[in-house]
């Protein structure tokens, strides 16, 4: 027998030692499934056996390991971190700042209710509409989910496109003092004429007076950031930069190590063996799903008009913001991507007295497009610079991607490179690729003639009427459910027409 057929044996008695240490343990072997499947370890031999449904594994360093996938919106997150949950036995944990809110489902390509009760998702539909959320909310809220998977003999995968929030998810959140009662009493008497009157450059121009000169990057209207900003100023003295961050630690390592030619990313455990990342909390497997910019487009594309073609909709969502007394970007609900298109478009045919042409309808879709598309070019230039993430080819087939992230998983007593076929170039590569992004344009296969709209403008002329209480504080206050039922029984008579 050759070395080859060693090594495969190894591996089988690897896996059933696991097999068994599973069904000893009461904890970890009522989850347990079985499923028929065929593992290749990369060896030219393919080993056909039931392989057990892994419950969470330790690293070689005793760490547990979370896996983290990622991508632009439109790759396809959901649908292979719902596969893969179903292969490894895993919990999902949502880091979308946008799922995190009760209502706001399509919009945010939220898992189904099915798919939600085959596999356990944590943080959706956590908060209202009208409150804020932040990433250090998102730290604690979700190290808590974490640890309560893991505890329950199930595998961490954390799901989500927001950047900062994987960030601070990965590396800590930096440590910043908590304003006391008084200043934050005091923050909020300097800004609330100003929020209220939508003065937002004034308010920028008092957060750098104060001392926070990067004032001026601040996302529009972020309130909440910048009311922070300021709490931590009046309480110590400094900006929220001069604290120290523990990911500016690690950057330095990463971008030391990824200014080796011969080194595409970095995993959290590196394949030479000396562990870049021991300070971190558990062992990271991170993946960043990607494809074709023009192929990715042309999904974005599609999946704005799907969310505009279903009968309750991301209109029908954004109605109801409207219905509950919010305005387009306000608050972390109402900047989101598509909500705040949405919102402005339906206030100005409820200005109209609920009146839209085609004309109308098709510029709201063509900015819909166009937003999302910016925001996944900034996902990307966001990720290209996060060398924890090896990047892979989303385009390929589901199967192929999905066993190698359960090799990278499972298989810790070998290095894991990204296979050929699974690898994608982050930037775009070729000069006529380059050419053709600047030539790109929109070819919509739902709303294609001015006519494909009719059935909209009817929803809109029978529901978008001036609604007198829309900015009044009643607005806040009006029930989910009685809004929806309402609101459902305008969508059924407009879907038969």
């Amino acid at each position: 027998m050759g070395p080859g057929t060693w090594r495969c044996g190894l591996r089988v008695l690897q896996r059933l030692e696991c097999c068994f240490y599973a069904l000893a343990c009461p904890r970890i072997a009522g989850p347990l499934k079985f499923q028929k499947r065929r593992w290749d370890y990369g060896y030219g031999k393919t080993i056909g056996l039931k392989s057990v449904r892994c419950f969470c594994s330790d690293a070689k360093n005793g760490k547990k390991r979370v896996i983290i996938i990622s991508g632009p919106t439109g790759a396809g997150k959901t649908r292979l971190a719902l596969e893969l949950a179903k292969e490894l036995n895993g919990q999902i944990i949502s880091a979308d700042s946008v799922q995190v809110y009760q209502g706001l489902d399509v919009g945010s390509a939220k898992p189904s209710p099915s798919d939600r009760k085959e596999v356990p998702h944590h943080l959706l539909d956590i908060l209202d509409p009208s409150e804020d959320y932040s990433v250090g909310q998102f730290f604690e809220d979700a190290r808590k989910a974490t640890k309560e998977v893991i505890e329950n003999g199930y595998v961490p995968i954390v799901v989500g496109g927001t950047g900062l929030y994987l960030r601070w998810y990965i590396y800590g959140k930096p440590k910043v003092p908590k304003a006391s009662p008084e200043i934050a009493s005091e923050v909020d008497s300097e800004l609330m004429l100003l929020q209220r009157n939508g003065e937002w450059d004034a308010a920028v121009q008092l957060l750098i007076k104060a001392g926070d000169s990067r004032a001026c990057y601040l996302p529009s209207n972020d309130w909440y950031r910048l009311r922070r900003s300021l709490e931590i100023i009046k309480a110590t003295g400094s900006p929220p930069s001069a604290f120290h961050n523990p990911y500016d630690y690690f950057r330095k390592q990463l971008e030391s190590k990824a200014s080796d030619p011969f080194c595409d990313s970095i995993s959290s455990a590196d394949a030479s063996g000396e562990n870049l990342f021991e300070n971190l909390d558990y062992e990271f497997l991170c993946f960043f799903l990607s494809c074709p910019r023009m192929d990715l487009y042309r999904l974005i594309d599609l999946r704005c008009e799907e969310m505009l073609k279903e009968s309750q909709g991301i209109l029908f969502e954004a109605s109801w913001l409207l219905d509950m007394g919010l305005l387009p970007n306000t608050n972390s609900a109402t900047r989101a991507i598509g909500y705040r298109q949405s919102m402005e478009y339906l206030l100005n045919c409820r200005q109209d007295g609920g009146r839209s042409s085609a004309g109308e309808f098709m510029a709201f879709l063509s900015d819909f497009q166009k937003a999302s598309r910016n925001f996944a070019k900034r996902q990307m230039t966001w990720f290209r610079n996060e060398h924890i993430y090896q990047w892979l080819d989303a385009s390929k087939p589901m199967e192929t991607v999905l066993d190698f992230i359960v090799k990278s998983y499972v298989d810790q007593t070998i290095s894991l490179d990204v296979p050929k076929q699974l690898r994608i170039n982050k930037d775009l590569s070729t000069q006529r690729e380059v050419l053709d992004m600047k030539s790109y344009q929109t070819r919509n296969r739902h709303f294609v003639q001015r006519d494909d709209c009719a059935r909209i403008l009817e929803w809109i002329k029978k529901t978008q009427t001036q609604v007198e209480h829309v900015g009044d504080d009643l607005g806040k206050h009006l029930d989910y459910k009685e809004i929806g039922s309402s609101s459902n029984r305008i969508s059924m008579e407009i879907k038969g027409l």
